[in-house]
């Protein structure tokens, strides 16, 4: 079974992002990437109505830091500390050495290869620090925009099912993509 330790945190960077561990001070750039529709449509959660529900999403997040349990961080570009996105790994099984990824840009910064960049950069760090052996991606099947970003660090469509997930008053199809750890290759 895999280990996971998050303490200290790990704090990551790539070409042009920095990432880093959530704190309250977060909460303005959260409630704007959670409470904004466009950023929300695809993803099957109530919105942020306040810096209290923000506040509760960071707490959640890292208490599943603490307990080592799954890891998300807070995007940055370098030489701003603002957060402009939320990523990371969410549902681990340990015992499976599988996780799923999940992440959002703030929608200025969309068109401008950060998602990319900063998946990349995870996946590097999920496969080659933590050791995991596989990773999922669950999406909407009608978020093609994510869907090409996934395609783009290697991750290949394993299943599309079928109005299995109702929300909103609607039932919407699921498409899991996966990447192995031997697939992956470092951009």
């Amino acid at each position: 079974m895999l280990h996971l330790n998050f303490s200290p945190f790990p704090e990551l960077e790539s070409g042009r992002l920095q990432f880093r561990k959530l704190t309250d001070a977060d909460a303005p750039e959260i409630l704007r990437l959670r409470g904004n529709p466009d950023t929300m449509k695809y993803i099957p959660r109530p919105l942020a109505k306040s810096l209290e529900d923000a506040i509760a999403h960071i707490k959640q997040i890292n208490d599943k830091i603490d307990e080592n349990l799954d890891i998300n961080w807070a995007v940055t570009e370098k030489g701003n500390d603002i957060c402009i996105g939320l990523m990371g790994f969410y549902r681990t099984q340990p015992e499976h050495y599988r996780t799923e990824l999940g992440y959002m840009i703030a929608p200025e910064h969309w068109g401008k290869g950060y998602a990319t960049e900063a998946i990349n950069t995870l996946l590097d760090y999920a496969f080659h620090t933590l050791r995991f052996h596989s990773i999922e991606a669950v999406i909407d099947a009608r978020h093609t925009a994510s869907e090409r970003v996934l395609q783009k660090s290697g991750f290949v469509k394993e299943a599309h099912f079928k109005e299995n997930f109702y929300y909103n008053h609607e039932f919407t199809d699921t498409v899991v993509y996966g990447l192995l750890q031997r697939n992956f290759i470092k951009k």
